[in-house]
């Protein structure tokens, strides 16, 4: 048997058209024209007209501004749970972004067996060091019908200097309306956390000219002097070379 959820929706019709009735049951005023009672009769007409149709009109145009209505949907049994993939960057091998201005990176998806549309997609950014980071321009909160987002991280590093962006590595999570944990339920989006990304910082360029010097580079070739292997060689190139000029010379 199917199952079946009820969602409510409120509809507001602002000012009850029922407010109206304080105007039309206010006319039995006029009655106490009508009696012998003379003023007495007016006053008695004109307080129960009022007082009638403004309660009949307030209390009709107040049920009216608040009415809701149930709607059905139903899901099958055998529904599969809504899943939501990943189609850029590839999830074959870990993407790597820099960070630097005009450098934006867009995630994109597709949805399956969707059946209840959420309302909001919430995307983060959570780092290996725990921090967690919203992805877009929107504190990463997004139409829940979206397949794609575009975050700079660049700029969200210059305007969060106290959270910065670490180099290193990060998994996108993706979730709907029922959280991050939610469990997996026919027809609702289930979270996605499939994705790993990495950011880094590139390094400014320092010419030759301002005195920029390799250590590591000055030091290779006398540790390689120091190896035994080296001097091995060296020697049995020197003894080589002997050889063939003595022999030469007995030619």
């Amino acid at each position: 048997m199917p199952i079946h959820y009820e969602l409510e929706r409120r509809q507001d019709n602002g000012n009850g058209n029922g407010g109206n009735g304080g105007n039309n049951n206010g006319n039995g005023g006029n009655g106490g024209n009508n009696g012998n009672g003379g003023s007495q009769s007016s006053q008695t007409g004109s307080q129960t007209g009022s007082q009638t149709g403004s309660q009949t009109g307030s209390q009709t145009g107040s049920q009216t501004g608040t009415a809701s209505t149930l709607s059905h949907i139903s899901i099958p049994e055998t529904a599969a749970a809504g899943l939501l993939t990943i189609t850029q960057p590839p999830q074959q091998s870990t993407s790597y972004y820099k960070i630097a201005p005009s450098n934006p990176i867009t995630f994109a998806w597709n949805f399956s067996y969707i059946l209840v549309t959420p309302q909001h997609l919430t995307v983060s950014a959570v780092c290996e060091n725990g921090n967690t980071y919203p992805v877009g321009p929107t504190d990463g909160i997004i139409p829940g019908t979206a397949t794609s987002v575009v975050w700079d991280p660049y700029a969200y590093q210059t305007a969060n200097p106290s959270l910065p962006l670490a180099q290193a590595k990060y998994t996108l999570h993706i979730w709907g309306d029922q959280g991050p944990s939610a469990a997996r339920a026919a027809g609702y989006l289930s979270p996605n956390s499939a994705l790993q990304f990495a950011l880094y910082t590139p390094q400014g360029y320092t010419p030759l000219t301002s005195g920029w010097s390799c250590p590591g580079c000055s030091g290779a070739i006398p540790a390689f002097a120091a190896n035994p292997a080296f001097s091995g060689l060296l020697i049995t190139l020197v003894v080589m070379f002997l050889s063939g000029v003595t022999i030469m010379r007995r030619i």
